[in-house]
């Protein structure tokens, strides 16, 4: 049986689920992002008991069909980006259509219906916050982080930063630079 978990985006939300799950004596053979297959069927008290044990910490436990779709794109879409090192040669659509087997046009429709923003937006911004990730490791110069996220240019991708955050990449690793100098100063 899966159930479909929302805001289940990290190691740590997979650890609690995971924790919550031996609580209620229930075997899990797959623990993922936004998702849970267990061995046997859940009881309507034992699902009861998940849903306000996750809510207390965050979560959401799902059971309408548009929002369990809705948590798979998202989830797709974080897993590509946060934690894969390398992102599909496909198009993003082709990729997101391939992953969850169903035509992009719906995903798309069903998508900005519910969240009032396109999958390409939220692609985007998913980017820009992994982009943010990656200059603060400062292990990446922006040439690099740029072809590691496909973008067509560190150009295109300082444009696209800028957009979202209103800062510069640079200003935005200065600000690091100087809260770190700050911390250091205390």
């Amino acid at each position: 049986m899966k159930l479909y978990i929302k805001y289940m985006v990290s190691l740590r939300c997979k650890m609690l689920v995971m924790e919550e799950l031996k609580k209620l004596g229930l075997n899990y053979v797959v623990v993922d992002l936004g998702m849970v297959e267990i061995l046997e069927d859940i009881t309507q008290e034992q699902q009861e008991l998940l849903r306000n044990n996750l809510t207390r910490s965050g979560l959401e436990l799902l059971d309408n069909k548009r929002s369990i779709l809705i948590e798979k794109i998202k989830n797709v879409i974080t897993e590509m980006i946060h934690y894969t090192d390398e992102l599909p040669k496909v198009n993003y659509s082709d990729y997101i259509s391939e992953k969850l087997g169903y035509d992009y046009t719906y995903l798309a429709n069903t998508f900005s219906e519910v969240k009032g923003i396109t999958i390409q937006q939220f692609i985007i911004l998913h980017k820009i916050e992994r982009v943010k990730e990656l200059i603060l490791y400062d292990e990446l110069n922006l040439s690099e982080i740029a072809f590691k996220l496909h973008y067509s240019s560190p150009a295109h991708l300082s444009n696209q930063f800028k957009k979202v955050t209103g800062l510069t990449p640079s200003f935005y690793k200065n600000m690091k630079l100087k809260r770190n100098k700050n911390l250091e100063n205390m």
